[in-house]
């Protein structure tokens, strides 16, 4: 095989992953009704889904690894690897402590229950809902001369992500 300058590459060592989400509806409709589902039954569902997507010689090729979905305390062990992380990096860079609500993890478990995201939705909402409103309102301590010593993030029903502040100034260092 060449690349695009021409120049040969060597394949010999080489295994590609490829992955894709083809059959997961009928997969997970499948494991609703028999979460104790054989492989060789889930291959079976499957067949069908990827001969009509993949060329007969190209699916030849394949090795099918058929994942199921993580069950819900997996799951909210990544939550809570995720909010670990959060909360050591506030305490390294601010010496903040954090206090997670039971109400956050459960939150954030059933967001990655979604069939569509999974686990991964754990890292959307913290990228783009809770990180960015917790930098604002940790900027916003700090541009009124406070330094906050904790943080408590919560989740309620109607307000979303919560945060409560234990405020002190800047001259308490």
């Amino acid at each position: 095989m060449r690349d695009g300058e021409g120049r040969e590459i060597d394949f010999r060592n080489t295994v590609i992953l490829m992955t894709a989400n083809l059959g997961s509806d009928l997969l997970m409709q499948l494991l609703d009704e028999q979460p104790e589902a054989s492989e060789s039954d889930l291959h079976e569902l499957l067949r069908p889904v990827l001969r009509g997507h993949f060329q007969p010689a190209l699916l030849a090729r394949f090795q099918t690894v058929i994942y199921r979905p993580l069950p819900a305390g997996a799951l909210r062990a990544i939550v809570g690897m995720k909010l670990g992380q959060v909360s050591q990096r506030l305490a390294c860079h601010y010496g903040i402590t954090t206090t997670l609500s039971e109400s956050l993890f459960d939150a954030l478990t059933e967001a990655c229950l979604l069939p569509d995201t999974g686990a991964r939705n754990v890292d959307s909402l913290l990228n783009q809902q809770i990180l960015p409103a917790l930098s604002q309102q940790l900027l916003s301590h700090m541009a009124a001369g406070q330094k906050p010593r904790q943080v408590t993030l919560g989740y309620h029903e109607e307000e979303g992500v919560v945060m409560a502040f234990d405020e002190g100034t800047i001259s308490d260092e």
